[in-house]
């Protein structure tokens, strides 16, 4: 993951290196050659996405791309978006996010949290299904991807519960291989220990807006972008009203940086109108740089 970057572009190269310094430890290693049970712990894979969603801007902008007229990211990857407009910097974003990592691990025991991603069905007949559930419990949306998929979390049993209770309401339902379950009010104990650390930082404006996850508007204010980041850990990641505002805005190429093109899926099925490209290795980097310029 991001190795071929690294390799080839002296501006991703630097982003590892930074990265491996601010952590203490090569993360590049980590992503370049594994172990993959060790990458997949939610305290290394979350500095490891951000390391090479930067790596793969940082790469794009050295191939003489301007900047972009707005950035967003997806959960995590709202901190590779602030790091890319330059309101955070790269050590600060690693450090933190690996904590941040932690803390969400920290927050629920294993086995006593969940996630479901839900395929069809109406949000509001989805979030009653939920409110049923819950019984006393956590159980709640956590992410609206896209106008078809959702993804819940919260206590295993009332997860479990609104699996059963969204039979004939969706389409389909799968319960997700996750360490912790994110986004949901299980989060409260690791927000709190996260908005200490981020209250140390310093925030910076932005070059360009961020459109936030957590209230799906665009931010340029070094305070709120902050407050955002804390609130993001316990509520849901608004994906497509963020998008549609994008679009709403005139935004008609996205350009997807970092490993997989999920978030490009994603799109396509918010707006079928829209460009959608991809910075994950030199061949996509190449792809992209031929299509902007065109």
């Amino acid at each position: 993951m991001g190795k071929e970057l690294a390799e080839k572009f002296p501006a991703a190269r630097q982003v590892f290196e930074e990265a491996d310094d601010a952590l203490g430890f090569a993360i590049s290693r980590l992503c370049f050659e594994g172990p993959a049970e060790d990458l997949q712990l939610t305290e290394n894979t979350q500095p490891a996405i951000l390391t090479v969603s930067v790596a793969a801007f940082r790469a794009l902008q050295s191939a003489g791309i301007g900047a972009p007229a707005f950035v967003a990211g997806h959960s995590l990857g709202e901190y590779s978006a602030l790091v890319a407009t330059g309101a955070l910097s790269l050590s600060d974003a690693v450090r933190t996010v690996r904590a941040r990592g932690r803390y969400m691990q920290e927050a629920v025991p294993v086995g006593t949290g969940a996630m479901a991603a839900v395929m069809g069905g109406e949000l509001a007949a989805i979030e009653r299904v939920c409110e049923a559930a819950r019984q006393g419990q956590v159980c709640s949306i956590a992410n609206l991807n896209s106008p078809g998929q959702a993804v819940i979390a919260g206590n295993t049993e009332a997860v479990d519960r609104a699996i059963e209770g969204l039979n004939g309401v969706a389409k389909r339902v799968i319960k997700l291989k996750v360490s912790a379950p994110f986004h949901c009010a299980l989060m409260t104990p690791a927000q709190a220990r996260l908005a200490a650390d981020l209250e140390r930082l310093s925030f910076n404006n932005p070059a360009v807006p961020v459109i936030t996850n957590v209230d799906a508007r665009a931010v340029t204010a070094p305070a709120e972008l902050r407050d955002a980041l804390v609130r993001q850990v316990s509520a849901p990641v608004r994906w497509v009203e963020s998008m549609q505002l994008l679009i709403g805005q005139g935004v008609n190429t996205f350009v997807e940086a970092g490993p997989g093109k999920v978030l490009s899926g994603l799109i396509r099925q918010i707006s079928r109108d829209v460009k959608t490209l991809n910075v994950e290795d030199a061949a996509s980097l190449e792809t992209t740089k031929a299509a902007l310029a065109a």
